[in-house]
């Protein structure tokens, strides 16, 4: 698994590439937001760990510029910053994030992130990879990671796609939040509720504000036609 590190301190640039490293990942480097894309377009990684704030491109226009590029949608980008404000982490998740971490580092934390989003994109993850779900027109392949609305492609960042996923495996079911959280980020992650706000919201937008019905207080699930 390649990985691209991105952040304009050298000494955490160093301190991540030696810990991935030791779990053998093949890391890469960049300091600055535009070096990155070069780098990501050039080495295509699998996980991009990625710096807000930084000098020639901040971490958000890089991220939002990187899921422009039909080779890096499939990449895994979590940010790793010290920004913790709500809105940032709201802006790195609309900007096309997986996941968003806040510093100071925590080594183990980060490399137990890193291989649970690594694992959902492993060849052979579920013994389901090969099934295909399909609701009033909406369909979801789970092997290829595709959805379509009545035929027409529709790109999901990798967060909204489990969750749909998720929700369509069981139409009518209530997913509570604390399941959704378990299932999606384990449950030894510290992930803010407005996280999971903002995957739904955009998921809404992505596959219509009526296929997804919000249980207030309880969580989500997935509407079909004969409920």
């Amino acid at each position: 698994m390649r990985v691209l590190v991105v952040d304009d301190e050298i000494d955490i640039l160093e301190l991540l590439e030696y810990n991935l490293r030791k779990e053998g990942y093949e890391v890469i480097t960049a300091q600055n937001g535009l070096d990155a894309l070069t780098i990501a377009k050039n080495h295509t990684p699998e996980i991009i760990i990625l710096d807000i704030m930084m000098p020639i491109m901040d971490g958000i226009e890089t991220c939002r510029k990187m899921r422009e590029v039909s080779e890096l949608k499939q990449s895994i980008i979590l940010f790793l910053t010290a920004r913790g404000e709500e809105y940032s982490e709201v802006a790195g998740f609309e900007a096309g994030a997986d996941d968003y971490l806040t510093k100071p580092i925590k080594i183990r934390v980060l490399l137990t992130r890193v291989k649970s989003l690594i694992a959902r994109i492993l060849p052979g993850g579920t013994n389901d990879e090969n099934v295909e779900l399909e609701i009033d027109g909406l369909r979801i392949s789970l092997a290829d990671r595709t959805v379509t609305i009545d035929g027409e492609g529709v790109y999901l960042p990798k967060k909204e796609f489990e969750i749909l996923s998720l929700l369509a495996s069981k139409p009518g079911k209530i997913f509570t939040r604390e399941y959704i959280y378990n299932a999606l980020w384990g449950s030894d992650s510290v992930v803010s509720e407005r996280t999971l706000d903002v995957h739904i919201r955009k998921l809404r937008e992505s596959v219509g504000e009526q296929r997804i019905r919000t249980s207030k207080g309880v969580g989500y699930s997935m509407v079909h036609k004969n409920q």
